[in-house]
């Protein structure tokens, strides 16, 4: 969708918080196994997930915050 509608629905602010809260959990997740797992491979794997959900998570309250303005 290139045009974001002027106002976002209660639904839908619903559905983006639960994106937030799933991603956010799983991005704690993974930071609790990586200190668990000792190839370094692994960890390393790790890291690039966890930065990938806390990459969305920051995506979606940029989403937030330029509706709001």
């Amino acid at each position: 969708m290139k045009n974001l509608p002027e106002m976002i629905s209660t639904k839908d602010l619903m559905y983006i918080c639960d994106m937030f809260n799933w991603h956010l959990v799983a991005a704690k997740k993974l930071t609790f196994y990586s200190e668990y797992v000792t190839d370094k491979e692994c960890v390393k794997k790790i890291d690039e997930l966890c930065q990938l959900h806390y990459a969305i998570c920051e995506d979606l309250i940029n989403l937030l915050e330029s509706e709001s303005a």
